[in-house]
């Protein structure tokens, strides 16, 4: 079917609408009505489909094309799609150099395995391919005038094409080659299959300007207080704290750099202070001045400042995702709109309920949304539904509705159904609870009872009497639940599907316990085998109940607001970790090419502690031979370590002994990535969630039918509506549909 055929278009008169004579705006598709009305039905489903996921409806409409497009979406292709990303992501940890060795400390590695060449480069290859197929597919469904447009899918075959260029490289030198182009490019995969991290990143990018204004006062503070510390520690009559300083922490200008600069994380406070403070306490006043400065204000403005622009564009993401949601309703609103205008209905314009269900019944969407919007538009009857109407109906997947509990079973006898409303009442969840504090309890108890006595010398018949009682407990009440609720009630609730499992775990445990063990006897004492004994593992065990406590949260006002946050950062965490792996895997093959193998272990392979050789403080004494970019693994291993800036500046200091003093360039940038922008990120994604869940807990806790998703209700309230003149003036414009108006 050529492009041209399926457009969207009006043929009314009097009303201004009409299509100009000889113009290609009206659908003419196979030889009658049912094929214009089965390729109308096709149209409205992709559009709804397409507002549901916020997605561009700018792509070919015609049938074959159609069927590219869902298949393309369907959720067996994305998850190969998906797999595929994982696939060539995770080739860092197999190819050279290898991850696959227990440890990563450099004295006690034993040498890694690394794969023969050509076979990580075959795998890669058809990930690579599966790329190029994903860029075709892409490519054919939006057309080439909106392919050139794309700066995205440009980048993307620019990124396969350096790609395949490399991998060729590679095997022509036999896998030899010193660098691996290609393995910085891989995450760029990554991130353009998610239209999330795409707005995140932008989101990024126009904030960086305000970001380096502060970022510029930070480097002036530290310049300024820089010269002075030279200028204060460097005078001709020093006594021996002045001196100490001067060496250790004041002796260059880039010594004097990082020094402080470590100090504006509070890494190295107080040590840096100590020489000069310990002779004369006047010197505190300069180190406390900076920090006061540093940390406190130009560090937190930071924050605020990221805090604002965060907000405000993603604001404009927000508000674009809800015009490509609204532009997708409408757009299959004037499909059926225009099916319903060809069969000359008098009622007037609009979309026949009837149309809405056929078109419902093959969209891709939970069946929960779905028959709730069906229940909507069943009830309108038999009349035409208005545009403003038909919106409405879509304003459901909005909501997460609240699932229906099957019914209780009925029994005839008074002394069951008192027995099932006392087994079915909360107070029984409450007993539960205290039961389960009172395993914990004992369990604490003993533990630190035992802190002190050898595995061999301890007699654990008291612990064994217990942990059988409260076993026999939690059978109990999973077995009265179900006598209360019935099977299929008592699974409705997940907290008793969690319960059950963990019951039924511990039953095993405890009858694999007695049949290896015997009964508990004065003197018992499990034997230890391998790890854990056995008896160990149900103790283990026994802690997970305490996770039953957190059914407890929803009654609690202030801890159901902190709760419902820390579930809203989980749900929306997913473009904040794709853009954090982005980051690490790139710093992380950057560090393996600089600073592989740079870290030597010490003759004999000893430790320099005993002896005193090292200096206190430094990566030989505190041993952290195990935090090197020897490999991926090793190599994240560190970037997080750093990142924490606890003791940071241990690492400069080593790998500027080991590789140089440029290499302070690396771990400086990874800190500003890092701990200042992505740490500064995720906390205005807190306060975001935090702020909003909080003005509006009274609100959110008065809902009983329904609950409205944290990621639709953000902006909820700030949010503009798309007009009818904005929506119809962009469905003018679709590069494959026509609409005359």
């Amino acid at each position: 079917m050529a492009e041209s055929e399926p457009l969207l278009s009006r043929a009314r008169g009097g009303n201004g609408r009409d299509c100009p004579a000889g113009s290609h705006a009206c659908v003419q598709v196979g030889p009658g009505a049912e094929a214009r009305r089965d390729l109308c039905f096709e149209q409205a489903v992709i559009f709804i489909e397409d507002a549901i996921q916020y997605r561009s409806i700018n792509h070919r409409m015609d049938t074959r094309s159609m069927w590219l497009y869902r298949w393309y979406y369907s959720d067996a292709c994305q998850w190969i799609l998906g797999f595929i990303i994982f696939l060539i992501l995770f080739l860092a940890f197999i190819e050279t150099p290898s991850s696959f060795t227990s440890t990563s400390d450099v004295r006690y590695r034993s040498k890694p395995w690394n794969p023969p060449c050509g076979l990580t480069e075959s795998i890669e290859v058809l990930c690579l391919l599966g790329f190029a197929t994903d860029l075709s597919v892409k490519s054919y469904l939006v057309g080439w005038p909106q392919f050139r447009k794309s700066l995205w899918l440009l980048a993307y075959l620019v990124v396969l094409v350096l790609s395949f260029v490399d991998w060729m490289v590679s095997l022509s030198l036999v896998c030899q080659e010193p660098l691996r182009l290609r393995r910085l490019l891989r995450p760029f995969f990554l991130l353009q299959n998610s239209s999330m991290m795409k707005k995140m990143l932008k989101c990024i990018r126009w904030s960086l300007p305000e970001m380096a204004s502060v970022v510029l006062l930070l480097a002036l503070h530290l310049c300024v207080f820089t010269m002075l510390g030279m200028l204060l520690f460097t005078g001709n009559k020093q006594d021996d704290g002045q001196d100490r300083e001067r060496l250790i922490y004041f002796r260059d200008l880039a010594e004097s750099l990082t020094s402080l600069l470590v100090l504006l994380t509070t890494a190295n406070n107080p040590d840096v202070m100590v020489p000069a403070y310990s002779k004369n306490r006047a010197f505190a006043i300069f180190f406390i001045v900076f920090t006061l400065i540093g940390s406190l204000f130009l560090m937190n403005l930071l924050t605020a400042i990221i805090y604002n622009q965060f907000r405000g564009y993603l604001l404009k993401s927000v508000q674009a995702s809800l015009f490509r949601k609204r532009l997708g309703t409408r757009a299959a609103y004037e499909v059926l709109s225009w099916m319903a205008d060809r069969e000359a209905r008098p009622q007037g314009v609009g979309v026949k309920a009837q149309d809405l269900l056929q078109v419902l019944q093959k969209v891709q969407v939970d069946s929960t949304h779905k028959q709730a919007i069906m229940e909507k538009v069943r009830s309108h009857g038999d009349g035409l539904l208005s545009a403003d109407e038909f919106q409405k109906l879509f304003n459901e997947l909005d909501k997460s509705l609240m699932k229906e509990h099957p019914p209780r079973p009925e029994y005839q006898s008074p002394f069951l159904r008192v027995a099932q409303f006392l087994f079915g009442h909360r107070y029984f969840d409450y007993l539960g609870n205290v039961i389960v504090l009172a395993n914990l309890v004992s369990i604490c108890v003993f533990l630190v009872h035992d802190a002190g006595v050898q595995p061999q010398d301890r007699d654990d018949f008291m612990l064994g009497i217990l942990n059988c009682v409260f076993i026999l407990y939690y059978l109990a009440e999973m077995l009265l639940k179900v006598f209360a609720l019935g099977l299929s009630g008592y699974l409705s609730y997940p907290s008793n599907v969690f319960d059950g499992l963990l019951t039924a775990i511990l039953l095993v445990l405890e009858i694999s316990t007695l049949a290896v063990y015997r009964f508990p006897h004065p003197g018992w004492k499990p034997e230890l085998r391998g790890l854990l004994s056995l008896w160990d593992m149900v103790r283990l065990v026994n802690m997970l109940i305490v996770f039953r406590f957190l059914r407890i949260i929803p009654s609690m006002k202030l801890m159901a607001v902190v709760a419902s946050t820390i579930l809203g950062l989980i749900r929306n965490m997913r473009a904040f970790g794709g853009i954090l792996v982005v980051v690490y895997y790139v710093f992380a093959i950057v560090g393996i090419n600089l600073f592989r193998g740079a870290i030597v272990p010490p003759p004999g392979n000893i430790s320099l502690a005993p002896n005193g050789s090292a200096p206190c403080g430094s990566y030989e004494q505190l041993e952290y031979w195990a935090n090197n970019f020897d490999d991926f693994a090793a190599a994240l291993v560190t970037l997080w370590n750093v990142m924490v800036v606890n003791n940071w500046q241990v690492f400069l200091d080593a790998y500027q002994r080991y590789s140089g003093p440029w290499s302070k360039i690396y771990f400086v940038l990874w800190w500003l990535v890092s701990s200042v922008i992505w740490i500064n990120l995720f906390l205005a994604l807190i306060l975001e969630n935090f702020l909003h869940k909080w003005d509006r807990r009274g609100e959110l806790q008065s809902r009983s039918g329904d609950q409205i998703t944290a990621v639709d209700l953000l902006f909820r309230e700030v949010l503009e509506e798309p007009t009818e003149e904005e929506l119809m003036a962009k469905l003018r414009h679709h590069p494959h549909l026509q609409l005359c108006r």
